[in-house]
């Protein structure tokens, strides 16, 4: 494949007259030697030839207006504020919050506020020994019950941002 296209560039150098001298005799030599040579040459001078004969077609002068006013004629898509309904929007956006109150408020309301906290701590430093340690003091309902909560509010953000960062990264590319 290299070869044709070495074989190719040759000949058109040789055809459109750039080569030197000593370039152009190696080359008069292997077309009367060369067979593969030879037919390269005659298909690559009959395109020649084609080209010289033909005429390119060329746009009107008036060929960018004629394009902008066709593009004139046609229905332009209003700005999204005219067909994006805010009520919806609102009615979403409420949606959500609604829903994370009453997360919030299902969460406080299982915290048990009379309970007297144990000062003491869980766990004797001293002698750490991981088989006495009484985790039902720690992960109480209460305390899973807030740290489901604070998940829940934090993957509700990151996805707020993943989401914004989408929408940022769209309007760049339109």
């Amino acid at each position: 494949m290299n070869e044709q296209q070495n074989i190719e560039s040759r000949l058109w150098d040789y055809i459109d007259g750039r080569n030197s001298m000593a370039e152009k005799s190696t080359i008069e030599k292997l077309l009367e030697s060369n067979h593969e040579w030879k037919t390269k040459y005659h298909e690559l001078l009959e395109v020649h030839q084609l080209l010289k004969s033909s005429e390119l077609e060329q746009p009107s002068l008036r060929f960018t207006k004629n394009v902008m006013e066709e593009i004139s004629r046609l229905y332009i898509a209003p700005a999204t504020k005219t067909y994006i309904n805010k009520k919806i929007i609102w009615g979403i956006a409420s949606f959500f919050f609604i829903t994370i109150l009453g997360f919030l408020i299902y969460g406080f309301g299982q915290i048990d506020w009379n309970a007297k906290g144990d000062n003491t701590l869980p766990i004797n430093f001293n002698k750490l020994d991981l088989s006495k340690v009484d985790l039902s003091k720690i992960f109480n309902n209460n305390f899973v019950n807030v740290f489901m909560m604070v998940n829940v509010l934090l993957a509700l953000v990151l996805l707020d941002r993943f989401l914004a960062n989408r929408r940022k990264n769209f309007h760049k590319e339109a």
